[in-house]
């Protein structure tokens, strides 16, 4: 499900051409990190509209700048290219989803009005 990118062109690509997209920023040796994880992929299982990416910090350094990373892991929902929800480090998992759920149901629910308004 989740796709690792290796380069920010990747990166850039997944943000870029989906309206709905996901970035799951981890570390190595980050026990957080991978302990988190499974758990995020299982709650992204439910929105099947996000493609969802995953990085590790240590293979694209640069990203840490761009996107004002200072601990890991962090995750960031982008709606058409913006960043719309950010959790990071200490992330309580009820209420990740409760903000994913409102955010994706608000998505949705405008995107499918607008679609047949025309």
């Amino acid at each position: 499900m989740f796709q690792t990118l290796h380069s920010e062109s990747e990166l850039d690509h997944i943000i870029e051409s989906n309206q709905l997209s996901f970035l799951y920023i981890a570390k190595n040796n980050c026990s957080v990190c991978h302990s988190l994880f499974p758990q995020i992929e299982e709650i992204m299982e439910h929105y099947p509209t996000i493609v969802p990416g995953y990085v590790l910090i240590d293979e694209l350094p640069g990203i840490a700048g761009r996107f004002s990373i200072f601990s890991a892991p962090v995750l960031i929902l982008f709606i058409e290219g913006k960043e719309y929800l950010r959790e990071a480090r200490i992330v309580h998992l009820d209420q990740f989803q409760e903000k994913l759920d409102r955010l994706y149901q608000h998505f949705v629910l405008s995107y499918s009005h607008s679609r047949y308004e025309h």
